[in-house]
């Protein structure tokens, strides 16, 4: 059973973050299915009978703030993907906050990256099946 249907965030400057998370989702294999003045949305919302998916939104809002507590996990199809994640968020103007690895204090096969994007938020990529490279 997957918990969160869709999650917003926001933050102040969409056009910045978008490009970061543009990079992301598209590493991750995640679809950007939605894009307006004020939003961005990715990945598939659910419909009647078929509740197997995620959509995650980002909002500009004057108010945005970052906070060094929260933060939001994208899952990961493999160790690759969980690299290309963080590849591409360097690259999109992220900064790195935990290089692409084994996280066993989790379990032992936790391989998680993390990035903060343009704005401080924290985001993290996980697989569950460790490094298969």
């Amino acid at each position: 059973m997957q918990a969160l249907d869709h999650v917003s965030i926001t933050v102040r400057d969409l056009e910045r973050a978008g490009r970061f998370y543009d990079a992301i989702m598209a590493a991750l294999g995640i679809d950007k299915v939605n894009q307006r003045s004020d939003a961005i949305g990715y990945g598939a919302r659910n419909r009647r009978g078929d509740d197997a998916h995620s959509y995650f939104s980002v909002y500009r809002s004057d108010a945005a703030q970052a906070d060094p507590r929260r933060h939001w996990c994208f899952r990961a199809q493999s160790a690759h993907h969980v690299k290309a994640f963080h590849a591409a968020g360097l690259a999109a103007g992220g900064r790195d906050n935990g290089a692409p690895g084994l996280r066993p204090n989790y379990h032992a096969g936790y391989y998680a990256a993390f990035l903060e994007d343009p704005e401080g938020n924290r985001v993290e990529a996980v697989c569950h099946r460790g490094d298969e490279a």
